[in-house]
């Protein structure tokens, strides 16, 4: 979601300041720890085409791993076209439904952690760099930035069912 609200978790990813995205990156990884530390049963789905908590932890985790390879991408080729990655295989070939929540959450932590550090460490020249999706959607490493932080934060609101704010 580039360029508008998203009408289903209330986030903007126009809003934050670039100068903020790092803070974001790493805020989301606090947010989810505690978010989940509060859910009762993290294996429930709600339905049977929507995923556990447990499962959008693992696909949130991944995602913040994903970014750090992409973004190093688009610093370190010119105009990167990124494979395809399908979420919802994924999902299937990680047993994400049958994996432990004490394994999860540090890792999810820690990627997204290391996103923000990523973020921070960017100088001027770079958040300009180019990639594209295998879509070829085009990014640069701001709007990148942007779309993927989106993602965390929808997730969140799924897992809690609280708009962003």
């Amino acid at each position: 979601m580039l360029g508008e609200r998203c009408p289903d978790c209330g986030f903007d990813s126009r809003e934050p300041a670039r100068a903020d995205l790092s803070g974001l990156a790493a805020e989301l990884g606090h947010r989810w720890v505690v978010a989940m530390a509060s859910v009762a049963d993290v294996t429930a789905r709600p339905d049977p085409g929507t995923w556990s908590p447990l499962e959008y932890a693992c696909h949130v985790r991944d995602v913040f791993a994903l970014a750090r390879y992409r973004t190093a991408l688009m610093l370190e080729q010119d105009d990167p076209l990124f494979a395809n990655w399908d979420q919802d295989a994924a999902a299937v070939e990680e047993q994400y439904a049958s994996q432990y929540l004490d394994a999860v959450m540090p890792a999810l932590a820690a990627r997204a952690s290391g996103f923000a550090d990523d973020l921070a460490a960017l100088d001027e020249d770079q958040w300009a760099r180019p990639g594209r999706r295998s879509d070829d959607k085009p990014f640069t490493v701001e709007s990148f930035a942007r779309y993927v932080l989106h993602d965390p934060i929808h997730h969140l609101t799924d897992v809690t069912g609280e708009a962003w704010a």
